[in-house]
Order: structure tokens, then sequence, then C-alpha cells
């Protein structure tokens, strides 16, 4: 019997980390402008962005659900704080593709940038914030804030919230990796509307992400002005 609650508990954390962080990770709102942003790379040299962005997801949030409480509280940096400074850069990402004078098409051109560069380009902006911003980091952060008494405990929930992380960054990994045979169906006119939109999209996931930091820092200077719960 103990048996089965541990198993069943060890499910249900899985399932959890997976619902919580999949839709604000959103790896299929993602890839349109990922693509963009690896338009002039090689097939080959996208295949491994796209992995090493899995990879940098995977760490970032497995670090942010197992440690990421205990690291804001050293530097005392609240989650507030970190959506409002978060959330700016994704809107400035979102209105650079917004008002490009025209998207990038998706082609097969060689450009081949340095190891180094390419690594770099992976993890900033690629990995953060366009994949693992602001508002998944504040998820990742809340899912292991509470951890439960128990060294057993303990450890079955770590293990269920990096399971649950990893099956996150495999979706990363195959919706990036294959953007570009879905996004090649559309055409470089439908391409580029749907960059546009999930550019569109993307702006006003920033403006939420500040709004809802602010919100909560207000409501912590001028109580009862601020409704926190809508």
């Amino acid at each position: 019997m103990a048996l089965f609650q541990d198993i069943n508990h060890f499910l249900s954390v899985v399932l959890l980390a997976i619902a919580a962080l999949f839709p604000i990770v959103d790896p299929l709102g993602g890839a349109p402008i990922y693509l963009a942003m690896v338009s002039s790379l090689t097939p080959a040299d996208r295949a491994r962005t796209a992995r090493l962005v899995a990879i940098n997801s995977f760490f970032l949030l497995a670090v942010s659900v197992l440690i990421g409480a205990y690291v804001l509280d050293i530097f005392g940096v609240s989650i507030p704080a970190v959506q409002v400074g978060g959330g700016l850069i994704v809107c400035a990402i979102g209105w650079s593709f917004l008002m490009a004078p025209e998207s990038p098409a998706v082609s097969d051109r060689i450009s081949t940038p340095d190891a180094d560069v390419l690594t770099e380009r992976a993890f900033y902006p690629l990995t953060m914030p366009l994949t693992v911003g602001p508002g998944s980091i504040s998820v990742a952060i809340t899912l292991g804030a509470n951890p439960p008494r128990g060294l057993r405990s303990l450890f079955t929930t770590a293990l269920a919230h990096v399971i649950g992380v990893f099956i996150v960054a495999v979706s990363i990994y195959l919706c990036y990796r294959y953007a570009d045979r879905i996004l090649n169906k559309l055409g470089r006119t439908g391409t580029n509307v749907l960059i546009r939109l999930s550019a569109f999209i993307l702006f006003c996931i920033g403006v939420q992400i500040v709004w809802n930091g602010l919100r909560t820092l207000l409501a912590t200077v001028l109580p009862g002005a601020v409704d926190t719960t809508s």
C-alpha cells in the first residue's frame, strides 16, 4: 500500500511539473520566432542549436525548481522583481520582431559561425528569455518552494520534478528541431504572418509578466489598493 502511494505521489508530481511548465514555456508558439532567429544557419547548425537550447532549458528549469528559491533569498531578489526585469526583455524581443521591416525567411544558405558564438546564441537569447523566460522560471521556483519533510519524500519529489522538466526539455527539442519542416509548408508569406503573430503574442506575454510583477510589488507598498487575485 505504501509503495502504491509513493508511485501515485511520484506520478502526480511529474504530471504537475509538466502541466505547470509546458503551457508557459510553449515550445510550439516559440518555434516560429526561434526559426526566424536561426534562419541564416545551416540545417546541421539549426539541429545543434535546438539541442543546445533544450539542454540549457533543462538545466535552467531544473536548477530553478531545486534551488531557485534559495538563490533568490541569498541575493535578496524577489520573484516579482525577476518578473519585471525579465518581462521587459521579453517585450523587447517581441517588439523587435514585430517592428522588423521583413521577417527573415527560412533558407538553407550556408552560414557557419564559430562554435563559441553558436553556444552563446543558444543560451542568450534563444534559451533565455525566448524559451525559458521569467514566467517559466517563476513557476519552476514556485514548484520547488515548499519541499516536503523527510529525506525520502524530498528525494522522490525532487526526482519527479527533474523528470517532468526533462520531458518539457524534450518537447522543446522536438518543436525547435523540426520547426523548419512545419513552416516550410506555409511558404514565405505564411511564415512571415505566423512570425508576426507569434511576435505580437510574445510581446503581450512580456507585458503580462511585467504587470504581474508590478502588481505584486505595488500590493506590498499599498496593501488593499491592488487586487492580486485577478
